[in-house]
This record gives C-alpha cells, sequence and structure tokens, in this order.
C-alpha cells in the first residue's frame, strides 16, 4: 500500500476520527473506502459524447451555417 499526505481542515478530521472511534475502525480505514467510493461513483465513468442523451433547450436562437466552427467534426 502507498502512504500519502492529503491536508484537510481540522473539523473535518475530527469528524473522521469520532466516527472511527465510535466504529470500532481506524481514520485511515474510513478515508481509504471514502476514496474507493469517489472513484467507483466518478473515476470509473468512462463514457463516449455518443451515450449522452440530448437535452430540448428550447428554440434555436440562430441556426448553424455550414461553415461555422467544429460543425463538420460533429457531423463526420
Amino acid at each position: 500500500m502507498k502512504a500519502i499526505t492529503v491536508n484537510v481542515s481540522e473539523p473535518l478530521y475530527v469528524e473522521f476520527q469520532d466516527y472511527a472511534r465510535r466504529h470500532d475502525r481506524t481514520t485511515a480505514e474510513l478515508i481509504r473506502e471514502a476514496m474507493e467510493a469517489y472513484r467507483q461513483r466518478w473515476a470509473e465513468r468512462r463514457g463516449s459524447l455518443r451515450d449522452l442523451v440530448p437535452l430540448d433547450l428550447g428554440e434555436v436562437k440562430q441556426p448553424l451555417e455550414r461553415d461555422d466552427d467544429l460543425l463538420e467534426e460533429m457531423l463526420g
């Protein structure tokens, strides 16, 4: 396991310590679990823009012209 240094606010660290004590766990164990939960929720999200569902944001204010930036790339 790799040891790292993380700077957190004193009140947040005290909350982690209190929670760890109440649940008979170590503060480091809780922080590792929090990091893993973050990784699973956010860092593993690897999708394609093609997977996104488009949103309807209302009427077109100004239509794109053929020579507008990125239009060919988006349509290609």
